[in-house]
């Protein structure tokens, strides 16, 4: 999943793909270092998370982040 909405945030380039490592692109929400990489990330945010749903923040539902 992660490789797909990177292609489409690059209009299908895979340049950026092959050159940025995984944990940069889709950093892991629930750890420290991938929040930190997250919220210093340029938008759109690609984030990735194995968090249960009632974990997120309730802000969470209230934005427009398409899940």
């Amino acid at each position: 999943m992660l490789e797909i909405l990177s292609l489409i945030r690059q209009d299908g380039d895979p340049s950026w793909c092959r050159s940025v490592p995984n944990w940069e692109r889709g950093p892991w929400l629930e750890t420290l270092l991938g929040l930190r990489r997250a919220r210093n990330n340029e938008r759109p945010r690609i984030i990735s998370s194995h968090l249960p749903l009632h974990l997120f923040p309730r802000a969470f539902f209230r934005s427009k982040a398409k899940v």
